[in-house]
């Protein structure tokens, strides 16, 4: 039976990806101008605030030109001396990808001699180099008048030793990449005078706001902000270029504030849309030469056109998405003393190139079901087939008994029960291997399926889990205090249960998200108490075998996900970390992954779900990466990778 169901999550801004906010600013500041009858940039910097004067000197931003080095001194210089002529009056130059950097600096010092000592010329290693290669570098091109170089050096702690041994301006990209949401108390201690730039792309650092207060820092110490982009349409890029317009604005104020001299024109780094050959708009953006500087400029007024009317170009849309149904099933299966009708949801297809071999089985907590991976599922279908089930005891799943009907009463559904279950489904629904991604219970089963059944599981996401109780006193209190709770679900009823669970400490950051109510009511909807009761019996941590001994021979990648505010299960995770020998020269050691949550607690696929999302897909990656790597397939790599 097919079933298409609209799940709803709560997304703080905290943890929406950077480009969705910044996409998110982009059309909210664009509807509001539209709304008014006005445009962005007025929105930004209200007319009102600018002479006609700063009006005609701003009309226009300088872009500066980008080039990949990969050819000889002499064709890079060729390039440079061409995009010159076409009126560029700034070039960045890509550095460090090269075997030494002498090389490098070879194609800088034959560029500045072609080119001249008019042009800005800027280069970007990309934290590519060491620190002893930084300033081999800087040595070799100290004299060749750099505007700056972009992220010298591998490590952020190395940057203001290399201004002040090098002598070169310098400015930060990737280091101001991921800085918290107010970003001002990181930037101090960059506040160095050899820094002369901050190079910003709001798509990457989380949208306009964000960059508005780095740039206006940047503008109060005196250096430049550089607003850049990555390989954004023309309609992003003509955001961008009003976003930069107004901070250009902004600086000339605080300049005037702060009696500096007149701030310079900045070129900003939109030359990646001659990257470009095909866009999303009908209009050309438009960057071209002005008739009256000569030089390559983008214009504010086509900017602001081609933002009010926009129209798709849709000639090059490839393909579209619409929402993926999910398929429910249920199948039977019979494990020990035990017979159940497993229900189970579905989404991904199954014979897509890129999905080959790729599945993963997502396992609830106690008390969930399969419908609270459905949103995750959705995102990540594109690249995998995602299979979620209801585990036994637990919503739509039926526990049969079979065999010796009393004793079937009488025997607990035991971790290794659970386990064998779900290898029997793994076989009916995939001959390959499958990556488990489980929660709280859940996890624990994910982990011990991993170390008990390496060669049917490929790696497994374990979030907020543990390996059990080592101490034998400790599982014997556990397993004590789970039986009673198991009889209290049995004899007063699942919500007095309920509402004693989640008044707990471990929920404490749980019961303040806006949809706790909701949440609990949906773990409410359990109808088999006796299942229920059998489960948090059967798999309590005072039963589970420990698993701490086999955490230091595990052969399948974990990646250990735990909340920020979940001191309890932080601590397991770091003493897990040091057990599975993360830091070993092998294949499956260097897949190894510990994640620590932001804004969240235990039930971290709930409170903050799209970091989650983002790293189910990476460990996924790096999983079907390894494969094909060893399978010495190059193609199918590159197809999965795009």
């Amino acid at each position: 039976m097919e079933d298409f169901r609209h799940s709803v999550f709560v997304i703080q801004v905290c943890s929406l990806f950077p480009s969705v906010r910044c996409g998110l600013e982009m059309a909210i500041l664009n509807a509001i101008a539209m709304s008014h009858g006005s445009s962005l940039l007025n929105i930004l910097y209200p007319l009102r605030e600018r002479n006609e004067e700063k009006s005609e000197n701003l009309a226009s931003i300088r872009i500066c030109a980008l080039i990949d080095s990969s050819g000889t001194p002499e064709e890079v210089a060729r390039i440079a001396v061409d995009l010159v002529e076409e009126g560029f009056t700034a070039i960045k130059i890509k550095v460090a990808r090269r075997a030494d950097p002498v090389e490098d600096a070879a194609v800088i010092q034959e560029v500045r001699k072609k080119v001249g000592c008019h042009i800005d010329l800027r280069v970007d290693a990309n934290r590519n180099w060491t620190y002893e290669q930084a300033i081999k570098f800087g040595f070799l091109v100290k004299d060749y008048n750099l505007q700056y170089i972009e992220e010298p050096v591998q490590h952020e702690s190395d940057i203001i030793r290399y201004c002040e041994e090098s002598g070169l301006p310098v400015a930060l990209d990737e280091t101001i990449d991921n800085c918290p949401e107010n970003p001002l108390n990181m930037l101090v201690k960059y506040n160095h005078h050899q820094i002369v730039a901050l190079v910003i792309k709001p798509t990457v650092i989380g949208g306009f706001e964000k960059a508005a207060m780095i740039a206006q820092w940047a503008h109060i110490q005196g250096k430049m902000a550089v607003i850049s982009a990555a390989f954004e349409s023309g309609l992003a890029l003509s955001a961008y270029i009003l976003f930069s317009c107004y901070l250009d604005l902004q600086n000339a104020d605080t300049c005037k504030l702060m009696n500096y001299s007149p701030a310079s024109s900045v070129a900003h780094g939109f030359g990646t849309y001659r990257w470009l050959e095909e866009d999303i708009t009908t209009d050309p953006l438009g960057i071209g030469r002005n008739p009256s500087t000569g030089f390559i400029e983008a214009s504010v007024a086509d900017a602001t056109h081609l933002l009010h009317k926009f129209q798709m170009n849709h000639n090059f849309i490839h393909r579209t998405f619409t929402g993926e149904k999910v398929l429910g099933y249920h199948l039977d299966l019979d494990s020990n003393d035990f017979s159940f009708s497993v229900n189970v949801q579905e989404i991904g297809q199954r014979n897509n190139l890129r999905n080959s071999g790729s599945t993963i089985l997502f396992l609830h907590g106690f008390l969930g079901t399969n419908e609270e991976w459905v949103p995750i599922m959705h995102a990540i279908s594109g690249s995998a087939r995602c299979i979620s089930v209801d585990l036994p005891g637990h919503g739509a799943t039926k526990i049969k008994n079979c065999g010796d009907d009393k004793a079937a009463l009488r025997s607990l559904l035991s971790i290794e029960i659970i386990a064998d279950l779900l290898l029997k489904l793994i076989e009916h629904v995939t001959p390959d291997e499958v990556t488990l991604v489980g929660y709280s219970m859940g996890a624990r089963i994910a982990l011990y399926m991993a170390l008990k059944f390496s060669d049917k599981i490929e790696g497994a996401v374990i979030l907020s889990g543990s390996p059990g109780l080592e101490d034998a006193v400790a599982r014997k209190i556990r397993r004590a205090k789970d039986d009673s709770k198991a009889r209290s679900i049995v004899t007063h009823g699942l919500q007095l249960f309920l509402n004693t669970w989640y008044s707990g400490g471990l929920w404490k950051s749980l019961r303040s998200h806006p949809y706790f109510n909701h949440i609990v009511v949906r773990r409410s909807v359990h109808d088999d108490l006796q299942g229920l009761a059998k489960v948090l019996s059967g798999l309590s941590p005072g039963r589970q075998p420990s698993l701490w001994e086999d955490l230091k021979h595990c052969k399948v990648p974990l990646m250990l996900v735990v909340g920020e505010k979940d001191e309890k299960f932080k601590r397991v995770a770091q003493k897990m970390w040091h057990e599975i020998g993360h830091d070993r020269d092998d294949a499956v050691s260097k897949l190894h992954q510990m994640v620590v949550v932001p804004s969240c607690g235990h039930a971290v696929h709930l409170e903050n779900p799209l970091p989650i999302i983002r790293l189910v897909r990476q460990f996924m990656t790096s999983l079907r990466s390894v494969k094909l790597q060893e399978k010495g397939n190059v193609r199918d790599l590159l197809i999965y990778n795009q």
